[in-house]
């Protein structure tokens, strides 16, 4: 099969996954406040369409991380979209985290809770927490700078946390971990590929030209002074994301025998080098194409 001609359809949900979902649903009646972080770059397609469902009756803080990474402006519009959804919001730097305004928030979701206690003579009440996030969106490493210490193991792999755990934070907070997960269905398959364009989904499980080239295609339309000065390239709107791959490969030099570009070798350096930052602070999806729904 041609997949230049036939997209795959992403649809990844590994088995422990399931596991994740029904321990994501038993713990979180205990829990005072559900904090849900997105990728920035990506904050619609990084956010678990099930969480507002689960979640309909607790505070939520939404924290927008790798927004060091994400165009500045549409952070500042995604934070307006989710805080008209009800969402406290925080922009987080995914290489310098910043626990302050974390806490902050969280202590001020609680407050009218935590008065309610000292009326009836409980004081000091824990704040029970539960962070959520999609694979390789940053948990592990909040919650790391969150207890102080390295609790939650941190790799740059989908799936990495695997067992539900208590951690005891500071400011008397306890905070209810659980691996990152994603969701049965990836019905929108344009979110779908901007998930495996993050890294979310393993590049392992899908065809890596497929998902570069609609990386490539994304950037030339709506950041083409970003392309064209990382890889020295020049393009018109008539290229499409393959075409932009070879010329990517050709310019770097990426010639196999016979000639040909190894347009899997200029993928793999595209993605890599988006994820790592190196091609401009990018978003991949615009708050202005959601910020009217009433769904």
């Amino acid at each position: 099969m041609d997949n230049r001609r036939n997209p795959t359809a992403i649809n990844w949900y590994p088995g422990h996954m399931t596991k994740t979902r029904r321990m994501i649903e038993s713990g979180i009646g205990d829990i005072d406040i559900v904090v849900e972080m997105v990728d920035a770059r990506i904050p619609l397609a990084s956010k678990n369409p099930d969480i507002e469902r689960l979640a309909a009756d607790k505070k939520k803080l939404l924290i927008l991380n790798k927004s060091d990474l994400a165009d500045p402006a549409e952070n500042d519009r995604w934070t307006a979209y989710y805080k008209s959804r009800g969402y406290a919001v925080i922009k987080n730097n995914s290489l310098k985290t910043n626990t302050t305004p974390v806490l902050a928030a969280i202590k001020e979701l609680f407050r009218e809770k935590a008065e309610k206690y000292a009326e009836k003579g409980v004081k000091n009440k824990a704040v029970r927490i539960m962070i959520l996030g999609i694979p390789n969106v940053g948990k592990s490493t909040l919650i790391n700078s969150l207890s102080g210490e390295k609790r939650a193991k941190t790799e740059d792999r989908p799936g990495v946390t695997r067992t539900k755990q208590w951690i005891h934070l500071k400011e008397n907070i306890s905070l209810l971990d659980t691996p990152g997960i994603l969701w049965p269905k990836l019905e929108n398959q344009h979110q779908a590929l901007n998930l495996a364009i993050s890294g979310a989904i393993k590049d392992t499980v899908l065809d890596i030209e497929e998902i570069a080239a609609k990386l490539a295609q994304t950037l030339a339309n709506e950041y083409p002074q970003a392309l064209r000065e990382r890889y020295k390239i020049e393009f018109t709107k008539e290229d499409a994301g393959y075409q932009l791959l070879e010329k990517i490969g050709k310019k770097r030099g990426f010639i196999v025998r016979g000639g040909e570009i190894d347009t899997e070798r200029a993928a793999i350096i595209l993605l890599d080098e988006f994820r790592s930052g190196k091609i401009g602070k990018i978003t991949l999806e615009k708050a202005s194409l959601v910020a009217d729904r009433k769904d």
